[in-house]
């Protein structure tokens, strides 16, 4: 395996809460997939304060997937292409579908992502390998 690229992103927590509170919610909505939107809907009914955090720790690792694969915010990477969900002892990982599964499959990509939050801020790094033999990029 070779590293094919490396993401992360930080978000003050703050920003996203103002987001939320403009939007009426429906930023959640438009960010989520479907089975993130279930984990932060039931974590907002617990707490505000942890839904809050879950919805910003997941923007942030869409954020550093679209940078690991250097895609940016570009079709077919949108932010509903990608989940970061939680496997049964916690680790996350990240899941894709619609047309970017086919576009990662074309590049032997896999990912591996950390997430991390404090009160103010939710951090995502996320490393992108690839299995195919790496592209020759001259220097200039």
């Amino acid at each position: 395996m070779a590293i094919y690229g490396i993401g992360t992103d930080i978000i003050q927590v703050s920003r996203v809460q103002a987001v939320m509170e403009r939007t009426g919610g429906r930023f959640a909505q438009r960010v989520l997939g479907p089975e993130e939107l279930a984990v932060y809907e039931a974590r907002k009914a617990r707490s505000a304060t942890r839904g809050l955090a879950y919805l910003c720790t997941r923007f942030s690792a869409k954020e550093a997937f679209s940078k690991a694969i250097g895609l940016g915010m570009h079709m077919p990477m949108t932010w509903r292409a990608v989940q970061t969900l939680n496997a049964p002892g916690g680790k996350p990982y990240m899941v894709a579908n619609g047309d970017l599964v086919q576009w990662l499959e074309e590049r032997g990509i896999t990912t591996h992502v950390t997430i991390t939050d404090e009160r103010d801020y939710a951090v995502s790094f996320v490393v992108a390998e690839t299995d195919r033999p790496p592209v020759q990029t001259p220097v200039r």
